[in-house]
């Protein structure tokens, strides 16, 4: 994979895994049953849209635990055909009827139940993303999804959030009857079965066919599929349950609701060029962080040095702080983002960072006067007297082909963590979006009807002088992009494969402020796993980083990558990382 990278590759260590190299095109996501879908797909002739959107869908019934029908699935796709990156969406917005007055003497927006619950927007973005650069139906990329709903085998790792998270479903009626039949927990290797999400799936490629069979074009047939989740009993059973649960999520929102197709927001590094979904998103962070960090020789520092791994930390929490002080919803705030992307803002950031000392504070800069740090920085919140939960969030699906398209997709909510809302008979979990958003009324990111919430979701394209070269993702949370970014520094600054780069050891900040529940953070504090070099972390600890180690691959993460090398072949690599450190389970890939 990658082969003019891997010629001249200095790894650290031998991987773990093996890249996995083919000729026509790569599936990598987090499930075996999800990476099959998508081969299955790319099999029978279809590309690495078709592959990704079907991974997708299988991935909405076998990965419950960390994502659902109900969801959110925003999509960077690299057209060949049209030689163009494009983002689509795939965040779905509040009700017209959530307002900060909703939760008015609370200090959080509820993450479970029926009122956590943005716009489903898994059908709608897979739908623009098939119709516009797909080449299969929409039944055909729905297909290996349907017969997964009829049945496939408990596997461990499911087994393992079915039982923690019991209690939590508990409340919710259809929640049980759907993923606890009988009141049990289905055995691992025996098959798990939802009738109803099956149906569900059925009506959408019915109402295609029947599309189809009045005589409408292949667009407007996935259109009329799209529609029938939206539109009619799917929407009005949806609906009905949510509203009967106390949540606000009318006919009328689903109705109204359409993605759309937008330009990327990107950035320029050391040759190549990264593109990530625009400011209602957490991914500009990545691009600010590597501005900054291009004015930084960290070759010559050395992969997993002491100045390395400071430097990056230092200009993550610079990205970050701008994040929480300046991104949201575009269509409702105005978002200064070519400042906060061009050379010269990124200067002035690069002259905060203390070589020798670690910051504790949230330091946004601020771009309206071209300075580089705001005169009232905001204060956070100080650090939580109890225990971090473990937010459920996320799966991730990269898909790479021959022709040089490359499908990057972070498919999240709808999970298990903190129980799952399963909408009525409709067999649909709903999202846990909406406590993403703030109830701070000065916050860009303060919650509004109509209104997407800055999510953390956060799909990579890499191009390598205008040339298909890297689809990379990962779940995590806030932490998506710190972990994108540490592979990506070890592909492009220290000359690693990919898999090696994935491999070689983490750090991941906490200082940020959390995207979830109470929004606050813990400044100063950095994971770091204990396969980092001691004399390495004696001196992140001298430099006044509060370090907590984790065992060898214990950062919660999991990075999954597909990529195009000169020769057109494809590849495709996974970490031996999973979300959760104390439940089994892996991303994998497949080939075809």
């Amino acid at each position: 994979m990658l082969a003019d990278v891997t010629l001249m590759a200095r790894q650290p260590h031998p991987a773990l895994r093996g890249e996995v190299r083919a000729t026509h095109g790569v599936v990598a996501a987090g499930r075996t049953f999800t990476v099959d879908a998508g081969a299955r797909l790319m099999g029978a002739g279809g590309n690495a849209i078709d592959g990704g959107i079907a991974a997708i869908f299988a991935a909405s019934v076998v990965e419950i635990s960390h994502f659902g029908l109900g969801g959110e699935a925003p999509i960077i796709i690299y057209s060949a055909r049209d030689q163009h990156v494009i983002v689509v969406n795939g965040q779905g917005s509040a009700p017209k009827a959530a307002t900060p007055q909703l939760f008015a003497g609370k200090d959080v927006i509820p993450g479970n139940g029926p009122l956590g619950a943005t716009l489903p927007a898994v059908v709608d973005s897979t739908a623009i993303a098939l119709a516009k650069y797909g080449t299969k139906s929409l039944s055909d990329v729905l297909q290996p999804a349907i017969e997964l709903a009829d049945g496939f085998p408990m596997y461990e790792f499911l087994h393992h959030y079915l039982e923690t998270e019991r209690a939590a479903c508990e409340p919710y009626a259809w929640t049980m009857r759907t993923y606890y039949p009988g009141g049990q927990i289905t055995p691992v290797g025996a098959m798990f079965r939802q009738p109803n999400l099956a149906a569900t799936l059925r009506a959408l490629a019915s109402a295609e066919k029947a599309a189809r069979a009045r005589g409408a074009s292949r667009e407007e047939a996935i259109d009329a599929g799209r529609d029938a989740f939206y539109k009619g009993s799917i929407a009005r059973d949806m609906t009905a349950a949510v509203r009967d649960a106390g949540g606000v999520v009318t006919e009328d929102d689903l109705a109204a609701y359409h993605g759309k197709i937008e330009e990327p927001a990107s950035a320029p590094y050391r040759g190549y060029t990264v593109y990530k979904a625009g400011f209602w998103n957490q991914g500009p962070v990545l691009l600010q962080t590597l501005r900054i960090l291009e004015g930084f020789n960290l070759a010559a520092m050395g992969a997993g040095s002491a100045d390395a791994v400071h430097t990056t930390v230092e200009a993550m929490k610079l990205a970050y702080a701008d994040r929480d002080r300046y991104y949201g919803d575009p269509d409702f705030v105005r978002v200064p983002g070519e400042v906060l992307l061009s050379g010269p803002y990124a200067t002035l950031r690069r002259g905060l960072i203390d070589p020798k000392r670690a910051s504790l504070e949230q330091r946004p800069g601020d771009p309206a006067r071209g300075a580089a740090l705001l005169d009232h920085a905001l204060r956070t919140p100080p650090i939580p007297d109890r225990p971090l939960r473990e937010y459920g969030d996320t799966t991730s699906v990269q898909v790479a082909d021959a022709a040089g398209n490359l499908f990057s997709a972070t498919p999240s909510s709808g999970w298990l963590l903190g129980g799952a809302f399963v909408a009525g008979a409709t067999g649909v979990p709903m999202s846990n979006r909406m406590q993403a958003f703030n109830l701070d009324p000065s916050s860009p990111n303060v919650l509004a009807g109509g209104k997407r919430p800055r999510t953390t979701l956060t799909p990579t394209i890499v191009l390598q002088a205008g040339q298909p070269f890297l689809a990379i993702g990962t779940p995590g949370g806030d932490s998506q992009d710190q972990q994108i970014l540490l592979v990506l520094l070890n592909i492009l600054d220290f000359g690693m494969d990919v898999q090696a780069a994935i491999e070689a050891p983490r750090v991941n900040s906490l200082h940020p402020v959390s995207s979830f529940d109470n929004h606050r953070s813990q400044p100063g504090v950095l994971e770091v796993e204990s396969t980092l070099a001691p004399a390495v972390v004696e001196e992140l600890k001298a430099r006044g980083h509060e370090l907590l180690i984790r065992r060898p691959f214990g950062i919660s993460t999991g990075v999954v990558a597909a990529g195009i090398d000169p020769r057109s072949t494809s590849g495709i690599t996974s970490d031996p990382r999973t979300k959760s450190p104390d439940a089994p389970g892996s991303p994998t890939s497949s080939n075809t």
